[in-house]
């Protein structure tokens, strides 16, 4: 957490309850809390709103998909109209 070792919490706690007591600490310490619990939630309030917007500006960016057109069939001509068939040549036999 933030880089900090166990000694450095140690000492910082150890000031803490020096400088503001032992009948205050857990007041401070409720607070603190509170106060990090509203930040978290502002933080991820602020990042749904960006969210949000990032995701409207690439739909309005974004063209539609184009709609995939499949070719028209060719029709297909009975074997009579294709044309004449080439000659057979003579049977030897």
């Amino acid at each position: 957490m933030f880089g900090i070792g166990f000694q450095e919490m140690l000492i910082i706690l150890v000031v803490v309850l020096i400088f503001f007591g032992p009948k205050r600490l857990p007041d401070l310490a409720k607070s603190l809390g509170k106060g990090i619990a509203e930040f978290k939630k502002a933080s991820e309030e602020v990042k749904k709103g960006i969210d949000e917007a990032m995701k409207e500006e690439i739909a309005k960016e974004e063209p539609p998909a184009p709609a995939i057109a499949t070719p028209p069939e060719t029709p297909t001509l009975p074997a009579e109209t294709k044309g004449p068939t080439p000659p057979q040549p003579p049977s030897q036999g």
